[in-house]
C-alpha cells in the first residue's frame, strides 16, 4: 500500500473547494494508495517527470509515482481548464 504525499498548491486547492467536491477527490485519493492505476488513469506526456492523471468529475488529479519510497505524491488537483497549464 502506497503512502499519499501532497505538494502545497494541490493541498491549498483540496482546502480551498467545496465540503462535496473535496469529499470526491479525497475518496478518489484514498483509493490510489490501494491501486495506483485505475482504470481511467492515463500518463501525462511533454513533462520532465512521469506523471499521471486521474479525472474526478470536472477536476483532474495529477500525480507522480515514488516506487523506491511507496510513495504517490500529488503534484496537482484543478478543473480541467487550468490544471495542465501549470506543468
Amino acid at each position: 500500500m502506497f503512502e499519499i504525499l501532497f505538494e502545497k498548491s494541490a493541498f491549498k486547492f483540496l482546502s480551498n473547494i467545496d465540503a462535496k467536491n473535496r469529499q470526491r477527490i479525497s475518496e478518489a485519493i484514498e483509493n490510489l494508495a490501494e491501486d495506483p492505476f485505475p482504470h481511467d488513469v492515463k500518463r501525462i506526456y511533454g513533462t520532465n517527470e512521469k506523471l499521471f492523471r486521474i479525472r474526478v468529475g470536472e477536476f483532474r488529479v495529477l500525480y507522480r509515482i515514488d516506487y523506491g519510497e511507496i510513495v504517490i505524491v500529488i503534484v496537482d488537483i484543478d478543473s480541467r481548464k487550468r490544471v495542465y497549464k501549470g506543468i
